[in-house]
């Protein structure tokens, strides 16, 4: 085992639940709660229901159940197909500093907990182990530029944090992260250009690849010894050598260091939507001659530095596409699931103001970046009057977070249409609970429903 894999393998096995604080124990039922409102507004999507009906193929005992029908089958396909709804909508939870969507692992971990009747107290406890892991790795060095996806973290994370609630040994959980992390290193060609099904569902092969090394493992399966460090190994390879502490930080966790959404888009469009409406309560659409944003590097990359963001022609692309976000926002008055529609994403009219909007990467603001998520945004009116307002942190973000009223009212809002009130309570008391609950089943058993 080389010296990055026993950092980490020496950190999981040592992690005990007596090591969360109250406040930590507390951030993580948030962010579960809000994973299973996107899980309920993801159910129905295209790519669920193309996810759901290959896991009925597949049969194991024990196994786990994919949440809705409740069908039993093999634990990295339960963890897979319950990633694909919760993935879906882009509104789950974000490490900005790591650029990761760490709530992605949570169905990798009730999967495994489910099939090993694992508790609620080590369920939060690997949830907070995944967090660390995924947070640690990512902030030791950054994928993106070398053109890899964030679920060569992820998966590594999944297969760790999964290897937590089966038991494993040390040993065990070297080889698991060795087969999530060797054979497995994504392409982030999933989230440039024209966006396909694939962005929402490619971290959720990444941690059914965790799942699955943590299974193999389990049983006796080797890998690779040196996987970070080793000939042709990531170093080597990939990343280059970097270095990573665990704890990631001394003050906080990981997970208490991640921010939620409260807006179905990608994450560095919260703040703009934030501003849209004193942009409108300035200047009435029909007004606006042209909006100039300038923006930190990511932002600028990710979300307006293409030419298909500003013809999106797929739900993937428009969340992924600035100029469609702040132009649906500024003219029907808020961004909601129902903007991604067809019509919408093909409105000539809309079309238009988006070719109003210029975005340009500002250098200094990035320099201020993750500590700082500086934008600039000045607007000139066909008058030629001119405002300029500024973006910081949007409302969610751990320096601003979101209310647990607000929380709520996402979850209510998601789960409006597939589950009744009734369910709705299950679901909220049994992750309220989840503490306290002695066998995870029972936290399942909330998230299968009947679908109406």
């Amino acid at each position: 085992m080389d010296r990055s894999s026993q950092k980490i393998v020496e950190y999981a096995d040592a992690l005990r639940v007596q090591d969360l604080t109250g406040g930590c124990v507390l951030e993580a039922k948030r962010h579960v709660l809000d994973s299973f409102g996107c899980v309920l507004g993801g159910f129905d999507s295209p790519p669920s229901r193309i996810a759901r009906a290959y896991s009925t193929s597949v049969s194991a005992e024990p196994g786990a159940r994919v949440f809705g029908e409740g069908n039993l089958t093999a634990p990295d396909v339960a963890a897979f197909a319950n990633t694909v709804m919760l993935r879906y909508l882009d509104f789950n939870d974000t490490f900005v500093a790591g650029s990761q969507h760490p709530s992605d692992m949570i169905p990798a971990i009730l999967a495994a907990a489910e099939a090993v009747h694992a508790s609620g107290e080590e369920v939060l406890l690997a949830i907070v182990l995944a967090y660390e892991v995924a947070g640690a790795l990512a902030a030791g060095v950054s994928l993106r530029p070398r053109g890899w996806d964030q679920g060569t973290f992820l998966g590594l994370a999944s297969a760790v944090a999964a290897g937590k609630v089966m038991r494993l040994s040390r040993e065990q959980l070297g080889n698991a992260l060795s087969l999530a992390l060797v054979p497995h290193i994504p392409l982030r060609q999933t989230r440039a250009g024209e966006l396909s099904m694939w962005k929402g569902c490619a971290t959720a092969a990444a941690i059914r690849d965790g799942v699955f090394a943590a299974q193999l493992s389990q049983l006796g399966m080797t890998g690779p010894p040196e996987p970070f460090e080793g000939k042709d190994g990531l170093w080597e390879r990939v990343t280059d050598p970097f270095e990573f502490s665990l704890p990631c930080r001394t003050d906080a966790y990981v997970l208490e260091q991640t921010s939620l959404k409260l807006h179905p888009s990608e994450y560095h469009s919260q703040a703009f939507l934030d501003l849209a409406p004193a942009i409108v309560e300035r200047a009435p659409v029909q007004e606006i001659a042209s909006i100039d944003i300038e923006t930190y590097w990511l932002c600028y990359s990710e979300i307006g530095s293409e030419p298909a963001k500003w013809e999106p022609d797929s739900r993937e692309t428009a969340d992924h596409s600035l100029p469609f976000i702040l132009a649906t926002a500024l003219r029907d008055g808020a961004l909601t699931l129902g903007s991604f529609g067809d019509a919408n994403l093909h409105d000539p009219q809309l079309r238009e103001l988006m070719r109003r909007i210029r975005i340009e990467h500002n250098a200094r603001f990035t320099d201020r970046f993750p500590e700082e998520l500086v934008s600039r945004l000045e607007v000139t009116t066909r008058s030629g009057d001119r405002f300029v307002l500024d973006g910081a942190y949007p409302k969610g973000h751990v320096r601003n977070p979101a209310t647990p009223v607000e929380v709520d009212a996402k979850f209510d809002a998601l789960a409006a249409g597939v589950v009744g009130p009734e369910r709705r309570e299950a679901i909220r008391a049994a992750v309220d609970r989840l503490d306290q609950c002695e066998d995870v089943v029972a936290l399942v058993d909330t998230l299968v429903w009947t679908v109406r």
